[in-house]
């Protein structure tokens, strides 16, 4: 089977890039020829540049229908008899009747015109000849069509969709077409310089960058990077200095590529597509949707939804978060993620009860709605719980000071040196991996890959690891309900000039664990992040690191809704390599990492200070008492 007949089989728009329907594949499925008639246009938008786009009509519908709209750069993957494989996301909201439109974005599959990854906003005071067009203006021109000419619709529409599919959700919804009555932006990237798909906290995400650019901008179609091993580890070690991914393989022909090379810092070419400079109040009602263990976009719908609280004088804005993957809410039953099991079917929830309603409020005039504000899976205790604000007004700080001998506590260094400090040798040449070995590539073809769940996988695999210090805590006396913001703060040094620190908090379960005996002394990361150290005074002007000198350097964990339980111990490590979903810094201070040389690369001695006047630790938002449960 071709590798396009493998996409277009086995994918379907549930990623950034793609999420294989292994479950799916092996389910009955309706016949969804015998409900929908189907017609395809070509729908031009205001520059004439006409866009594929399937419409689904149910078959003797009896009223006039919303429509629920979904645009996508991942090609529409007909089924056998030539039906959207899309239509299967959609399975909980079929009954209700709905029309259903799907669209290849402009310059993928079936639509003309040019693919510009994340193409920038227009100028709204734009006065060139030709019309001024972004992703919002080809949504809003297609809805304007659809409304007009698709028969026995009721006027209204709902835009939803995951990750590129929720970014171009959040490009519909900034100047809204006035059918556009309600949204669901779900794991939309909102900075990929800070947070997202391409970098976190200035850390370029090699793996991630080098095969998804290949994938989006090799072809019209999805594209896989033929590697010649199994272990990509070995790869892109191999790969050597990152300059060589062009000098080798690339060759200045993927745009994307070209940019992470020509923008290292945070210029205005990354700004310009970053949802705090783009975003203004909510004018549609929108659910953003989230995943606690979002491998792609975490970040992106929990900073979405911050930012349009600030201005949410009309309740518009609201927020669901679960113990996903990316896009794990849009398939299969959601009761476990890897070995960790939720005790309940978390994703179906989610289609049933918060996504369908949702729209059927807005869009049909039917129920009452399935949320006030905030409706969180809380982990650990494997609830659903709600909340009036994110994060939680009534939530306290605490600090998880490092101390001595590896141990972790809430009580700070009182006495001893201010030189007392933990310390590794971080090695270039020898990077810490960031998942068990193999590494198998992003994307594959042909297996699930473990990709999907490794910020699930257990963390043992690098305790024996002299580049990762961990500190843990005494066994738990009490539940410790964490609820909000994660921030590691740290004071370390390094003998480079330059450094990565990578903090992961983690559930460490008892030895014993007869629940599920596999979870017997497992390690869960609850919060994970990386940050370079030449950012830490601005993204924008990174500096050297002074060697030797103790530095503060503070790592936003983002948030998180866990109950660390009575009897489990609470852990933190800290490491400079997480290969190779991060690139290697060099530890020697250069102005381009993209154009590092190989003798750029060297060793460094880097210290973890845990003294009185260095309390290096991770601040945690603790809730006195669990907030209200409710499904």
């Amino acid at each position: 089977m071709s590798l396009l007949r493998r996409c277009k089989f086995l994918c379907v728009t549930l990623s950034f890039a793609l999420l294989p329907l292994w479950a799916a594949a092996q389910q009955e499925r309706p016949d969804y020829s015998k409900l929908f008639d189907k017609s395809e246009v070509m729908i031009a938008a205001r520059d004439g540049v006409k866009l594929h786009t399937e419409i689904y009509s149910p078959k003797n519908a009896s009223e006039p229908l919303p429509i629920i709209f979904e645009r996508t750069p991942y090609g529409l993957s007909d089924d056998e008899k030539g039906y959207s494989r899309i239509l299967y996301r959609y399975a909980e909201m079929i009954p209700e009747g709905y029309i259903f439109v799907f669209q290849d974005t402009r310059g993928r599959y079936g639509s003309e015109g040019k693919f510009v990854m994340q193409r920038p906003v227009r100028d709204p005071n734009c006065r060139t000849k030709a019309p001024c067009i972004d992703e919002g203006t080809d949504t809003y021109d297609t809805i304007d069509w659809v409304v007009k000419n698709v028969p026995k619709n009721n006027g209204r529409v709902g835009l939803l969709g995951i990750s590129y599919g929720g970014w171009l959700t959040v490009m519909g919804m900034l100047e809204p077409h006035p059918a556009l009555k309600a949204v669901s932006e779900q794991a939309s990237p909102a900075d990929m310089f800070l947070g997202d798909d391409f970098h976190h906290n200035g850390a370029f995400r090699l793996s991630y960058g080098f095969e998804y650019s290949t994938m989006m901008e090799t072809d019209k179609t999805n594209f896989s990077f033929q590697f010649d091993r199994f272990d990509t580890y070995e790869w892109y070690l191999q790969l050597g200095a990152l300059s060589n991914a062009n000098k080798k393989y690339i060759h200045g022909t993927l745009p994307t590529w070209n940019d992470f090379v020509a923008h290292p810092n945070y210029d205005t070419f990354w700004k310009q597509q970053a949802m705090p400079f783009i975003l203004t109040r909510p004018k549609v009602p929108n659910l953003n949707v989230a995943g606690w263990w979002d491998q792609e976009d975490f970040y992106g719908p929990m900073k979405i939804y911050e930012i349009q609280e600030k201005e949410d004088t009309d309740h518009l804005n609201y927020l669901v978060a679960g113990p996903w993957n990316h896009g794990g809410w849009a398939r299969g039953a959601g009761n476990s993620l890897g070995l960790i099991p939720f005790g309940s079917d978390t994703a179906l929830y989610f289609r049933q009860k918060i996504e369908a309603p949702w729209f059927a409020y807005w869009l049909k005039n039917k129920g009452s709605l399935p949320l006030k504000e905030a409706l969180l899976f809380q982990t650990g205790s494997d609830t659903w719980t709600k909340f009036d604000s994110w994060p939680p007004r009534d939530a306290k700080m605490q600090n998880l000071y490092f101390r001595e001998d590896g141990k972790l506590s809430f009580d700070a260094p009182s006495s001893g040196s201010d030189q007392a400090f933990d310390s590794y040798l971080s090695d270039p040449g020898h990077p810490v991996p960031y998942r068990h070995r193999p590494i198998d590539m992003t994307y594959p073809e042909d297996h699930p890959g473990s990709w999907y769940t490794w910020l699930v996988q257990d963390q043992r695999f690098v305790d024996n690891r002299p580049d990762v210090l961990s500190w843990q805590t005494e066994e738990l006396k009490e539940d410790v309900t964490l609820a909000g913001q994660v921030t590691a703060k740290l004071f370390a040094s390094t003998t480079g000039s330059d450094a990565d620190w990578i903090v992961k908090l983690i559930d460490v379960y008892p030895e014993k664990y007869p629940e599920k005996w596999q979870l017997s002394g497992y390690e869960l990361m609850i919060a994970d992040e990386v940050f370079r150290g030449r950012f830490r005074n601005s993204f924008e002007k990174p500096e050297p690191i002074q060697p030797g000198v103790v530095t503060p350097f503070n790592v936003d964990l983002h948030t998180a809704n866990h109950v660390f339980k009575k009897g489990h111990r609470i852990m933190v490590q800290v490491q400079s390599t997480w290969f190779p979903i991060i690139d290697r810094n060099p530890q020697k201070f250069v102005p381009n990492i993209f154009e590092a040389l190989e003798s750029d690369y060297q060793k460094a001695t880097q210290r973890i200070y845990r003294s009185k006047r260095f309390p290096s630790s991770v601040e945690i938002s603790v809730l006195p008492n669990a907030a209200s449960s409710g499904n």
